[in-house]
């Protein structure tokens, strides 16, 4: 299910950060009154709710305000959307309809009308504002559709969908097995998945910093890659192949690196974050416990990136898992035929 080595990339820009992810955490302003430390809310219940859920509607408004600066910052989405692209070129797909799932400011949906010209290829977007720059990628003779849906429910048909792409959108959705099982359902039997994430290793050094700050989460948690890789097989579908990269990026300060998080809309919408503003007392312990990361000048701030490709579900039913281990039908595993 994995392969490959882990590699070690270090990118020092001569100014401020290098790049930045389409992911977590920057947060709360830097004025203000610091709120006190109450503990997480509970609900109507009397239950306390899962401090890491992620809070979908602010995922959609801080991605939406964030659209018109996004593509400025997100050298790092760039670099990993080419990498997944250049993937796609082991395979030699002749598809009709593509989905780039998660697509932003429509980078990986132009490159993909590129390469498959006589391909639909749909642009899917939670926020209205990153469909609209996408609209500014548009060429008269390499058009392709937008479309502002939730990947968690997909307004497609069942077997609908060649190839689905997916680039460093996963990461957004609780739980994962959900969009799984969409990308499934509308994939074709022998359609191919390719996507990116991040895993539980990004951002460690910022994590580090704020848990010696507060009490609260200012870092998404990402899931392992063998987590992903058996939520694949859950979702029914087939062959997945997954390795890592880690990817190192260097700032001037800490500050630099939060102010790249909230240029392309990473806010902190976990649950288990803190309501009220941010007091300076709290920034500055911060900002002191990422001292001790700094090296030969420069602040680190790593990036796990999980890349993965599979199989549709060949008419197989999604793997039922059984104390934490998947278990799978000796009858169910054989190759797929290929077209």
């Amino acid at each position: 299910m994995t392969t490959g080595e882990d590699t070690a990339i270090s990118v020092a820009p001569s100014t401020g950060a290098t790049g930045v992810p389409a992911m977590i955490p920057s947060d709360e302003t830097t004025a203000g009154v610091a709120a006190p430390n109450i503990g997480p809310a509970r609900d109507l219940t009397g239950r306390t709710p899962d401090p890491f859920r992620l809070d979908r509607p602010s995922i959609r408004s801080s991605f939406d305000r964030a659209s018109a600066t996004y593509e400025a910052a997100a050298i790092l989405q760039a670099r990993v959307n080419e990498e997944l692209m250049s993937r796609l070129e082991f395979f030699k797909f002749q598809p009709h309809v593509i989905l780039d799932l998660g697509t932003g400011t429509g980078r990986g949906a132009e490159e993909l009308k590129r390469r498959y010209r006589r391909a639909l290829v749909v642009a899917l977007d939670m926020a209205p504002g990153m469909l609209r720059e996408a609209q500014r990628r548009q060429h008269l003779f390499r058009r392709f559709e937008r479309v502002c849906a939730d990947a968690m429910r997909l307004p497609f048909a069942d077997s609908s969908v060649d190839v689905v792409f997916s680039s460093l959108m996963l990461q957004w959705c609780d739980p994962l097995d959900v969009a799984f099982a969409e990308v499934r359902r509308v994939l074709k039997p022998e359609g191919f998945f390719a996507f990116s994430t991040f895993g539980p290793d990004t951002l460690m050094e910022l994590r580090a910093a704020w848990a010696e700050a507060d009490g609260y989460n200012h870092v998404n948690q990402f899931v392992d890659m063998h987590d992903v890789g058996e939520a694949l097989v859950r979702a029914g579908l087939v062959e997945p192949v997954l390795d890592v990269d880690r990817v190192q990026l260097t700032y001037t300060d800490a500050l630099g690196l939060m102010r790249d998080l909230k240029t392309i809309g990473a806010h902190n919408v976990t649950e288990g974050r803190s309501r009220g503003l941010m007091g300076r007392a709290r920034l500055t312990r911060m900002q002191a416990a990422y001292e001790t990361h700094r090296q030969d000048g420069r602040l680190p701030a790593t990036y796990e990136v999980i890349y993965g490709a599979t199989w549709g579900a060949a008419g197989r039913a999604g793997a039922s898992a059984v104390a934490g281990e998947v278990r799978i039908s000796p009858n169910a595993i054989r190759r797929p035929t290929r077209r």
